[in-house]
């Protein structure tokens, strides 16, 4: 996939921007707008996002077959679409979501192993996509081995969290998609991140994987003195017609809900087919109830982060 690949029409370039279509074609008319055209036009007419200060959120279950990859990577191209500077680390050795970004792992000759390991600085493994302001650390096969490296290193725990040092400034949002596992690479992830996102179907196994994840973070404030700023479920692929699911919801509601956001992202087959397309949401149906509901997602969370901001960071 070719950054010349995408162009935005001159209505979505505007929703995007947040503008009348009006005051994009005033300040520039064309038919269609590149993603370096309309980052351009975002500075031109200062319609930048409110800050967030640097956030690194985490989407992570122990239990796999959640929809976590197409969740995490069209959560990260909808907030560089909305003019915030994202980086996603791909750190499943599949690289599902550098292949949801249109590359495959195998083309990169380097990855995070290189960087936790033999201590490459992160920015010389990081690759530009298709948007301007979404950069993307891939991952391959290589990197099921570094959870054996990390093994014997000192300070293994906090490796991840010290290389983010040199790029986390220039970023609104640090975004990891960790496999659906427990190691020293998903605990590095935890100990670097603010924001744990927890995406579950509505179903009752859903409940074990989020037994052992809490259990988990609980265990990090305890030995390593982390806590997290937010833990978020949510709910992924959800059929309000299935009985189970329902039941399944409610009992989510009933056991965390401190924790469970109001909205679900509903069961919608253009995610799967946008998946195996290489495509975000956004960009293979931005007009369907998967995007729609990506949108609420991030409406959401960026809410409840500026509800629990403080003063200096509000006016910042």
């Amino acid at each position: 996939m070719t950054p010349e690949a995408l162009r935005y029409s001159p209505k979505v370039a505007a929703e995007v921007l947040g503008v009348p279509v009006k005051t994009l074609k005033g300040a520039l008319e064309k038919e269609h707008y590149t993603p370096e055209e309309v980052w351009e036009l975002r500075g031109k007419l200062a319609k930048y996002p409110p800050s967030v200060g640097t956030r690194k959120q985490l989407f992570l279950n122990f239990k796999g077959g959640t929809g976590k990859t197409s969740l995490s990577v069209s959560y990260a191209w909808r907030l560089a679409e909305l003019g915030y500077g994202v980086l996603l680390i791909d750190l499943d050795s599949q690289g599902h979501a550098t292949k949801c970004l249109g590359f495959e792992g195998e083309d990169f000759p380097r990855t995070l192993v290189d960087v936790l390991v033999r201590k490459l600085p992160i920015s010389e493994v990081t690759q530009k996509t298709m948007l301007p302001n979404l950069d993307l650390v891939p991952s391959n096969l290589s990197m099921s081995t570094v959870d054996l490296a990390l093994m014997p290193m000192a300070g293994r725990e906090f490796k991840l969290k010290n290389a983010l040092k040199e790029v986390e400034s220039h970023y609104d949002f640090i975004i990891f998609d960790a496999p659906p596992s427990f190691g020293l690479l998903n605990l590095n992830a935890l100990m670097a991140a603010d924001d744990l996102l927890v995406p579950v179907l509505a179903d009752f196994l859903s409940f074990h994987g989020l037994k052992l994840l809490f259990e988990t973070v609980q265990s990090l404030e305890d030995d390593l003195n982390h806590v997290l700023d937010h833990v978020f479920i949510v709910v992924n692929s959800f059929n309000q017609t299935f009985k189970l699911s329902k039941e399944a919801l409610g009992a989510l509601k009933e056991h965390y809900p401190e924790y469970l956001l109001p909205q679900v992202i509903r069961q919608c087959t253009r995610f799967a087919q946008a998946s195996s397309e290489g495509k975000p949401i956004f960009l293979f149906d931005r007009d369907s109830k998967g995007a729609h509901d990506v949108q609420v997602l991030i409406d959401e969370v960026q809410r409840r982060l500026a509800a629990s901001a403080t003063p200096a960071a509000k006016t910042a």
